[in-house]
């Protein structure tokens, strides 16, 4: 054998016995980009859950000062919009403005104290998100109605908007 032979041999044998044993091909989700990109959704997805949280908050304020045009404004300003609630199906933002002003602002009605409790923000992707919790009132009568929601958000041009809410309410 040559010279140059033997040392090719000698080289590749150095490779497979010392260096491939300890050599690992880095999976995707150890590189630093993936890594970068994971904490940057994480990011995004925390962000998306305090603006929606701050967006319910904001509703909740609303709804206690008995401005009911300002809790409205968590809701897509659509047609499209809709509501199910009661066994019934309200499509647009101005038919569900209108149920609650005949639910809790006609002749003797009140809209009462206003609470979301056990929220759960489950944000599916930078601009989609469900949102589940309960709702609870506190009438001056003593009376408590509440119930369950389920809404979902898009993130739009103009933030977080309620796309399609599903409200129930316990006997």
């Amino acid at each position: 054998m040559n010279h140059t032979r033997i040392a090719a041999i000698s080289l590749v044998f150095l490779i497979v016995v010392l260096v491939l044993p300890g050599f690992s091909v880095p999976s995707p989700a150890n590189q630093p980009n993936s890594r970068r990109q994971t904490s940057n959704q994480q990011k995004g997805q925390t962000q998306a859950a305090e603006s929606i949280r701050r967006l319910l908050t904001t509703q909740v304020e609303a709804w206690n000062r008995g401005d009911l045009e300002g809790f409205m404004d968590g809701y897509w300003r659509s047609p499209e919009l809709t509501f199910f609630s009661g066994g019934t199906i309200s499509q647009g933002w101005q038919a569900a403005l209108e149920r609650y002003q005949r639910t809790y602002q006609g002749t003797g009605k009140e809209m009462g104290h206003l609470e979301f409790q056990d929220l759960h923000i489950d944000v599916l992707d930078p601009h989609a998100a469900v949102v589940t919790g309960k709702w609870h009132l506190t009438m001056s009568d003593g009376k408590t109605p509440h119930g369950l929601f389920t809404l979902i958000l898009k993130d739009m041009k103009n933030g977080w908007h309620i796309v399609h809410d599903h409200t129930s309410a316990a006997d």
